[in-house]
C-alpha cells in the first residue's frame, strides 16, 4: 500500500508517495537520492543514519517514512548554503579533524547539530551524550569532541 505524504525537507515543501513499508532512510537515499544519510547497521545501533525531524535527532533506519507526514527534516543535505558554504558544524569537524573516513560524519554531525539548536550552551558531558548513539569505527571520537565544543564556542551554529 502507499500513501501520499506532505512535509518540509531541507526548508522545501516535499509531497511523495510511499510506501507503508519504507523507512525514512529508504525514502531519503533510495528514493530521493540524498545518500549523505549512511546506512550502516539498519536496526539503530551505529547512527550513521541520524537527521532531525522536528527538531529531534532520529536514526531514520527506525523511522518509517510516513511519520514525517506534517513535519521538518533536516539531513546533511540541507546544511550547507545554497553557494555552497559550509554550516559552522561541517567547517568545525573539518578544521578539527572531526572527518576521518567520513561515514559517519553526516550522523554526527546532524546529532551535534540537534544537540546545539536546542542547547548552545551544551557542555562536554551533554556532548558525549548526545553522540552516544553514533559510532566511529575509525575511533576519532576526541577530535569529535573538539569540533563539537569548537563550534559550540564560536557562536553562530545555528547559521
Amino acid at each position: 500500500m502507499a500513501t501520499n505524504i506532505s512535509f518540509i525537507l531541507n526548508g522545501d515543501e516535499i509531497s511523495y508517495e510511499v510506501k507503508d513499508h519504507w523507512t525514512l532512510s529508504h525514502l531519503l537515499r533510495e528514493e530521493m537520492g540524498l545518500i549523505g544519510t549512511k546506512e550502516g547497521c539498519g536496526n539503530g545501533e551505529c547512527g550513521a543514519c541520524t537527521v532531525i525531524v522536528d527538531k529531534l535527532a532520529v536514526n531514520s533506519c527506525l523511522y518509517l517514512a510516513i511519520e514525517v507526514e506534517g513535519k521538518i527534516v533536516e539531513t546533511i543535505e540541507g546544511l550547507a548554503s545554497t553557494s555552497g558554504a559550509l554550516h559552522p558544524i561541517q567547517q568545525s569537524f573539518v578544521k578539527n579533524g572531526g572527518i576521518q573516513c567520513g561515514f559517519c560524519s553526516p550522523g554526527m554531525i546532524m546529532s551535534s547539530k540537534a544537540l546545539l539548536d536546542k542547547n548552545p550552551d551544551a557542555n562536554h558531558e551533554e556532548i558525549k551524550h548526545a553522540l552516544a548513539g553514533n559510532i566511529c569505527r575509525c575511533t576519532g571520537y576526541v577530535q569529535i569532541l573538539e569540533s563539537v565544543e569548537a563550534v559550540k564556542n564560536m557562536g553562530g551554529q545555528n547559521e
